[in-house]
């Protein structure tokens, strides 16, 4: 089935084709231009309409990796509907290495925005009215904050039926039902009737091999699953998620330097001890435990804490092995997303 093609910021762009369109977005102070690049596939048959970004936090660049990738995909080729990639949504953060724009405000608490309020304002109310409101889906892809990392894993409102099958078609080990946040881009996409994915997997700053290769097979997967893409024959025994309902982190009982002993999947009892800090002025040291049984999805990978600060984020499931089966079964996975991906070096 063909159809009309697909109008964005004034821009048609026909069945068939692709354009990249450069939005105007505030400049800098030296007089330089700034534009917000978005780029647009337009499958040759009709489909659901599916926006993919990344970088709204301007240090977590995994994400743009992801997209690029997704992008030079041959099977894009064949698409139904129409898929819009924002690779670096805040701009300036990304130039300047930050979570924030320079405004020091964080973008993803920041819609639905304004036209008339700050940077961080204008710049949410653009992608809300530019890039959510032609969509009917949406991924957004982040990383842990600066000196953290995080297991990969999907966040979204499980209780949402439509949101829940795609958080589960993404094939990732842990899926968190997770609440919206207040100014969030998920909170806004849900208030306009898009389902909304949220990936979470690495650390800001570094690209991570495995982590950008299960966002990329994630997103041809739930492709797959809104009939965007074909289902292919080679697909194995899908990975069945766990779904965790809550999480707890486990912080710094002191200030010094911490050994973590306890990696990013592992499985922990309440009790055990999944690092040390030690003074490094004495002889003293403090046992880091958990303080619930779960599975470890995230960690803090500065060895430098103060006392008060998140070390270890915890989720927990009805049955914690289970959900270390899953995430065993998910690093034994690697399988090319498509053989064409097999000429590209991984990155080490």
């Amino acid at each position: 089935m063909k159809h009309s093609g697909v109008d964005i910021s004034g821009k048609h762009v026909d069945p068939g084709k692709s354009a990249v369109l450069d939005l105007p977005i505030p400049g800098l102070y030296s007089h330089a231009p700034m534009n917000l690049p978005v780029q647009v596939v337009c499958g040759k048959r009709a489909g659901p309409r599916l926006f993919v970004s990344a970088a709204i936090h301007g240090d977590e660049i995994n994400g743009v990796e992801i997209i690029r990738r997704l992008l030079r995909l041959p099977l894009l080729a064949r698409l139904r509907g129409t898929l819009i990639a924002v690779p670096i949504v805040n701009v300036h953060g990304f130039l300047n290495r930050s979570r924030y724009l320079p405004d020091r405000r964080d973008l993803n608490r920041s819609f639905p925005g304004s036209d008339r309020g700050s940077m961080a304002a204008r710049l949410a109310h653009l992608f809300l009215n530019t890039i959510v409101a032609n969509s009917d889906y949406g991924i957004d892809l982040h990383t842990a904050a600066i000196h953290r990392e995080n297991l990969p894993q999907v966040r979204a409102n499980l209780d949402d039926p439509e949101t829940a099958r795609l958080a589960r078609a993404f094939q990732v080990p842990v899926l968190l039902n997770s609440n919206l946040r207040d100014g969030s881009l998920r909170e806004t996409a849900a208030e306009h009737g898009v389902p909304m994915l949220l990936y979470e997997a690495g650390e800001a700053l570094r690209f991570n091999e495995h982590c950008i290769r299960a966002g990329l097979k994630g997103i041809v997967s739930v492709m797959r699953e809104l009939e965007m893409l074909s289902r292919t024959s080679r697909a194995g025994k899908p990975l069945e998620p766990l779904v965790a309902r809550a999480s707890s982190w486990v912080r710094a009982g002191r200030s010094g330097l911490l050994r973590v002993t306890a990696g990013l999947g592992t499985r922990v009892r309440r009790g055990d001890v999944i690092g040390v800090i030690a003074d490094p002025f004495s002889h003293q040291e403090l046992e880091v435990v958990s303080s619930v049984g779960g599975i470890i999805i995230g960690r803090q990978n500065l060895p430098l804490v103060n006392e008060g600060e998140a070390l270890f984020h915890i989720a927990r499931f009805e049955s914690s092995r289970q959900a270390e089966n899953a995430v065993e079964a998910f690093r034994a996975d690697d399988l090319p997303v498509h053989p064409s991906l097999d000429e590209e070096p991984p990155i080490v």
